[in-house]
């Protein structure tokens, strides 16, 4: 019989990644629903196929079959009740950390709910019966066909992820009659390497290590990351969340920013992922992209993850170093990244007074072992262009990434080190949304807090964000524009001076600079402080437009550098860029 697949592209991901993990023994059970996947697999020579009509059986034969021959073992059945009775001997795979994967078929599920037969909801599963449960609809675009090569490597690595067990694949199919393809499309495998396990090889070429949100740093860890980035001529970007404060640091939003021009620098060979959600938005495009974190999951934010390396950092470096421990690579891709950076802060005319002007003119005058917390969106991306002391930890909260907390996390962090310095800077939307927390009792004269009130989302308002099309239409209800006060002069003064705050506010450049030297005195003193600052958004808009065309390319000129940099594609993306 010829090898031939399904046209139904989820079905082609499904086997082609089965077989790239190994997963080649199958019990199948007959049924409609199920015949794309199974006559796909019943014609490829690579996989061991066996049929049972009964699917309890077929499920407690997987387990057999599993345990005996210490492989994964897939379960293919149709729709209805047929999957029902995976549920005993998935129960038992469970306990017994057995690598079961019941790929359950189904139609469209929109349908679930809607008297459609053979149509069931598979939605929820009991908690013991699957370590992981995912949902693969068809594939109709780019973003479907890049969800379900992520989530079927997922499935198939948990088979095997700490000691082992089942994994639920749900699987929609359309009943395509055409089963005329004849390769196997060339899909992205995901690997996770663990602790003890063999180290894949280091790519040739540049590396950078990226370091999202991040916990303050222990000195074993710099150490380890500098060791490494020495011996394979690496460097580290950063947001300011990264708190990485190593010999090849480089905060990379001003290069990443410039919305008409690409260094080559900015597409690395390889690039490793390490901390949390970083809110710098970086445009970056790697070749090939390898996540080290404890956790071991798939978090594939720049669409290239190869390696999962479930590991501590430390052990992560350290390892490649020992690997390479005779070599010393230099730093000549540091001096790149830093060359580039320091000639775009060369040119920075002089800037609107706004956000980015604040922190450009703020940045340096955090005083020593302080620690520093920014609100999301504007406020982080204009800090992020401006480097700050090296002993200043700086923490964002972009984990859940909303407007509210910022201040009460301010104060929360306060109170574990009270002869510490602790600033916020946050927006006039995130300082009135828990303004209660000025009052709490629990405040210590160690906060100092800057309110950037603009009157608005001032987001929504900046030239480059969706809500600009619509103008002063999108005053009232996108950017929440006459809230609060609208930028009253005496509203934040009473409320903070009664609470016993030392106030201050300026409205321009000058009546800034007259008080900021006093808000970042680094000394303690008798209160804590409110420093408001009035801007208004269309500087705001302004200056980040200004920070975004600080260099531009001919069309070209660019066009040319993506190609060398991204491929052919990546000029379709450079487009889109361009149009900004």
């Amino acid at each position: 019989m010829d090898t031939s697949y399904s046209v139904e592209d989820n079905v082609q991901i499904l086997v082609a990644l089965m077989k790239a993990h190994g997963v080649r023994k199958i019990v199948v059970s007959p049924g409609t629903t199920n015949i794309c996947f199974v006559a796909s697999v019943q014609q490829d020579s690579f996989f061991e196929l066996y049929s049972s009509a009964d699917e309890r059986s077929a499920a407690y034969m997987a387990c057999g079959l599993a345990a005996e021959s210490n492989e994964p073992v897939a379960l293919s059945c149709t729709g209805a009740t047929a999957s029902r009775n995976y549920i005993p001997a998935l129960t038992e795979a469970y306990y017994s950390k057995l690598p079961v994967l019941a790929i359950t078929a189904t139609q469209f599920t929109g349908k679930v709910g809607h008297n459609v037969p053979q149509v069931i909801d598979r939605s929820v599963l009991p908690n013991d019966i699957a370590r992981l449960s995912v949902q693969i609809p068809g594939v109709h675009s780019k973003e479907d066909r890049w969800s379900c090569e992520v989530k079927i490597n997922q499935a198939l690595l948990e088979l095997r992820r700490a000691g082992g067990g089942p994994v639920h694949i749900n699987l929609t199919t359309s009943y395509s009659r055409d089963f005329s393809v004849k390769e196997l499309p060339k899909t992205r495998v995901i690997n996770r390497i663990c602790f003890g396990d063999e180290l894949p090889e280091m790519p040739f070429g540049n590396i950078v290590i990226f370091v999202g949100a991040h916990r303050r740093w222990t000195t074993e860890l710099t150490a380890a990351v500098d060791d490494f980035c020495e011996k394979y001529n690496s460097v580290v970007i950063c947001d300011q969340t990264s708190n990485y404060r190593g010999k090849y640091r480089v905060l990379a939003s001003m290069v990443c920013a410039q919305s008409q021009h690409l260094d080559s620098c900015i597409s690395p060979d390889l690039m490793i992922d390490m901390g949390n959600i970083s809110g710098s938005y970086l445009s970056i495009y790697p070749k090939q992209v390898w996540r080290v974190n404890p956790d071991g999951e798939i978090r594939d934010t720049y669409f290239k993850l190869r390696y999962i390396f479930e590991m501590e950092e430390k052990s992560f470096f350290e390892a490649y170093s020992r690997k390479n421990q005779d070599s010393t690579a230099g730093n000549s891709y540091l001096q790149i990244w830093r060359g580039e950076q320091e000639r775009l802060l060369s040119e920075i005319p002089d800037l609107p007074y706004s956000n980015i002007w604040i922190a450009q003119n703020s940045a340096s005058r955090l005083p020593e072992n302080s620690v520093l917390y920014l609100g999301i969106l504007n406020t982080l991306r204009s800090w992020n262009f401006f480097e700050t002391p090296d002993t200043v930890a700086v923490y964002s909260n972009t984990g859940g990434f909303g407007i509210d907390g910022g201040v009460s996390t301010l104060l929360g962090a306060s109170l574990a080190c009270k002869d510490r310095l602790y600033f916020g800077v946050v927006g006039d939307l995130g300082f009135f949304y828990e303004m209660n927390v000025l009052g709490n009792r629990h405040v210590g004269p160690n906060i100092r807090i800057m309110l950037i009130n603009n009157g608005c989302g001032t987001e929504f308002k900046n030239y480059n964000h969706f809500a600009a099309k619509f103008g002063e239409d999108a005053n009232d209800y996108m950017a929440a524009m006459g809230h609060y006060g609208q930028q009253s002069k005496d509203l934040v003064r009473h409320y903070a001076e009664d609470l016993g705050y030392e106030y201050m506010s300026a409205s321009n450049k000058e009546e800034y600079l007259a008080n900021v030297e006093r808000f970042f005195t680094p000394h303690l003193t008798e209160k804590p402080m409110v420093f408001e600052i009035f801007t208004d958004h269309k500087d705001e808009s302004d200056a980040i437009r200004t920070i975004n065309h600080l260099e531009v390319s001919t069309h070209q000129g660019v066009k040319e550098i993506v190609k060398n940099v991204v491929g052919d594609k990546g000029v379709q993306t450079i487009k889109k860029i361009l149009r900004k």
